[in-house]
């Protein structure tokens, strides 16, 4: 198979994969106000320091808006949050598949990728990963965006294997561990831990996995029995 014609055959592997259903449909998001698109930036930056305590009034408050155009966004508290999550990873998952460019070999790939899908974790704090970590819509929705980012890497390292890039390791035991580590990172208990953040420590984990792929493998050493019988 030609260059191109590869390259083809990776996007539509690619685009069969099926994505999350986005909470805001692209037509929700053109029914929007400046002023409610405005807001879910603002309720990104407000949600930072946690939420579980934040009313809808005090939210509404705290953004200088109105009840009305804060339920025009979602219903409830918690839909909100949902909201605010969804659109962030939507947007990152987009950044994230536009960053595999055509010129890519699938490895090179794999770290371009992920390397823009970590971006949903940076920045989280303490706070707002024990408020998530506690709701359990919210750590179904990242699951599901999790699953996702889980299924293209995976594809991306079958393409590798098959190329001969890598070794026929089990790319969907390796796909889980590196497109989970963000993730994982963000855990309350795990963050506490880190000496980085958790887009740092999971860039240079990945980075580590993917370099001991691409090695070579060690050269086999000399059988002493062969080698002796040669002798003889």
């Amino acid at each position: 198979m030609t260059r191109a014609g590869a390259t083809v055959d990776l996007v539509q592997r690619l685009r069969a994969l099926p994505a999350p259903r986005p909470m805001l449909s692209r037509d929700d998001l053109e029914r929007l106000t400046d002023r409610q698109r405005e807001l879910l930036t603002q309720l990104g930056s407000l949600f930072r320091d946690g939420f579980a305590d934040l009313t809808m009034s005090e939210i509404a408050a705290q953004l200088n808006c109105s009840l009305r155009t804060l339920y025009g966004l979602a219903p409830s508290r918690d839909e909100l949050v949902l909201t605010v999550v969804d659109t962030h990873l939507w947007r990152t998952g987009r950044e994230a598949m536009a960053a595999i460019g055509p010129d890519l070999s699938p490895l090179e790939a794999v770290r371009a990728y992920l390397g823009a899908a970590t971006v949903a974790v940076s920045g989280t704090t303490p706070a707002y990963a024990r408020d998530l970590a506690a709701m359990p819509a919210a750590r179904r929705r990242n699951g599901e965006h999790a699953d996702y980012v889980v299924a293209v890497t995976r594809t991306l390292l079958d393409v590798a294997v098959e190329r001969g890039d890598i070794p026929d390791v089990d790319t969907a035991a390796v796909a889980r561990t590196l497109a989970n580590l963000g993730q994982d990172f963000i855990a309350p208990e795990v963050m506490a831990t880190l000496r980085s953040s958790p887009k740092v420590a999971a860039d240079g984990v990945i980075d580590i996995i993917l370099r001991g792929l691409a090695a070579p493998a060690p050269p086999s050493a000399p059988d002493p029995e062969g080698s002796a019988h040669a002798r003889h």
